[in-house]
């Protein structure tokens, strides 16, 4: 199956699931064969939080009504834990794959960063508040009562549901103009001029803008990433009864109907062929490893799962938010101090924490978010898990750090386990100093008896 990469959310909750095995490309570089010297992580229940009415305010500026606590906060906090529960429902493993839908699942990720981001907003406009004594108090606002209902770009999770089915209306429409049955050919062709042409989406190939990962934006600004022009082409195409499989092939991921006779899409007629139509002119690149895939090679393609499909998503979401973190320490690799604990016991003193690199701190939690959310598809991935416990690491989140690190040497290759060993041992002691210093600094002095 189609792998993707990275680790995370319930962390314990995720390791009592089955894994799907479906393959992501880890950010880190490391391999070896477990030691089982794990420390297993403790279930946690992650039920949503009973959402309560609160007024809504979008507005980064806008200030918390209560002096000493903000409402707004706390309302964000609570959708942000409801959108993590209903992401993990809509993808559980007790669902068979062909019911998740994968509009759904991508709309809850997006509303759970929406949400703590404008967590983060109602929290600087509190201290602004508190600072500033001629700051004007919020106004009331629209409030909702659902994550389902939180505005993202001007719609709510339903709404942007219902665009998808306009498009889909829209295709209907086309095919009704031009007088036609339902020739797949001719299918195919009205909703690329729908998508294409009428509604302008475009893939864009180096994504530098965060927009082109959530569904909501790419819906609403119509540059998307590949994977997830090719959800809202499924998608549509699923609202007209026409399947559409894809498999990631290289930095593509390619879509086709199936058929029995996998030669019908690579048949030339009027210059283009029905897996061309499909995916675009990359399979004309030959710089493009799509461009080598014919009728017998497809046949050899992992067909991806909606779970591997959510997967691939989330691990776009990872290699962004990383890449956004570590921006100003060009280079930095999530497994580079790794290397330099397991070959150099100086490299990594106890000092060493204060020479940590300085990551931006919402980017690294929205990679860790992610994170957490692809370890729920692949809680088994002894890479993700690496992954994962390095970024809790970065964030000084040391505890949790030592818990995943250790779960992830009882997966990994042997080999692998014995470069994590070290830095494990280490990471243990920075969390029993980092523990000391906090003792210290509340008593004063720490008295030996």
């Amino acid at each position: 199956m189609v792998r993707v990469s990275l680790p995370g959310l319930c962390h314990q909750q995720m390791i009592m699931m089955m894994a799907v095995p479906t393959k992501v490309t880890p950010l880190g570089n490391c391999g070896r064969k477990g030691k089982m010297n794990h420390a297993m992580a403790t279930p946690t229940g992650n039920a949503a939080a009973k959402i309560t009415r609160l007024p809504f305010l979008p507005l980064a500026s806008s200030a918390v009504a209560k002096p000493r606590n903000s409402s707004r906060a706390n309302f964000y906090k609570e959708v942000l834990e409801s959108a993590r529960d209903k992401f993990t429902r809509a993808i559980s493993f007790q669902s068979k794959d062909k019911d998740i839908s994968l509009a759904k699942a991508l709309h809850y990720v997006a509303a759970e960063d929406e949400a703590y981001l404008a967590y983060n907003r109602e929290i600087d406009a509190f201290a602004l508040q508190n600072e500033r004594s001629d700051t004007s108090p919020p106004h009331d606002a629209q409030g909702f009562e659902a994550v389902e209902n939180m505005p993202m770009d001007g719609k709510n999770m339903n709404e942007w549901l219902l665009e998808i089915d306009a498009i889909a209306k829209e295709v209907e429409a086309e095919l009704v103009s031009r007088d036609i049955g339902c020739h797949l050919a001719e299918v195919l062709e009205a909703v690329n001029k729908v998508l294409f042409e009428t509604r302008g989406f475009k893939r864009s190939h180096v994504v530098v803008d965060s927009k082109c990962l959530y569904l909501h934006s790419v819906l609403s600004s119509g540059s998307a990433s590949a994977i997830l022009l090719s959800v809202i082409y499924i998608e549509v195409c699923r609202r007209l009864n026409l399947t559409i499989v894809g498999s990631r092939v290289g930095d593509e991921f390619l879509i086709w109907p199936p058929t029995g006779n996998p030669e019908e899409l690579f048949k030339v007629t009027s210059g283009r062929s029905l897996f061309g139509i499909v995916n675009g002119k990359c399979v004309d690149d030959p710089r493009s490893k799509a461009s080598d895939i014919n009728s017998s090679s497809l046949l050899g393609l992992e067909i991806a799962t909606n779970r591997d499909i959510i997967g691939i998503a989330l691990a776009n979401l990872i290699r962004f938010y990383w890449k956004r973190a570590s921006k100003t320490n060009y280079g930095l690799m999530l497994t580079s101090p790794l290397r330099s604990a397991h070959k150099s016991e100086e490299k990594f003193s106890k000092d060493n924490c204060s020479e940590m690199p300085l990551l931006r701190p919402q980017e690294l939690r929205l990679a860790i978010m992610a994170s957490e959310r692809l370890l729920i598809l692949q809680p088994h991935s002894w890479a993700l898990r690496r992954d994962y416990g390095m970024m809790l690491y970065y964030n000084r989140e040391y505890e949790a750090a030592v818990q995943e690190l250790s779960i992830c040497m009882a997966f990994a290759p042997e080999e692998e386990s014995e470069v994590l060993e070290p830095f494990v041992e280490k990471l243990h002691l920075m969390r029993l100093e980092k523990t000391w210093k906090s003792s210290l600094g509340q008593k004063g002095r720490l008295t030996v008896t």
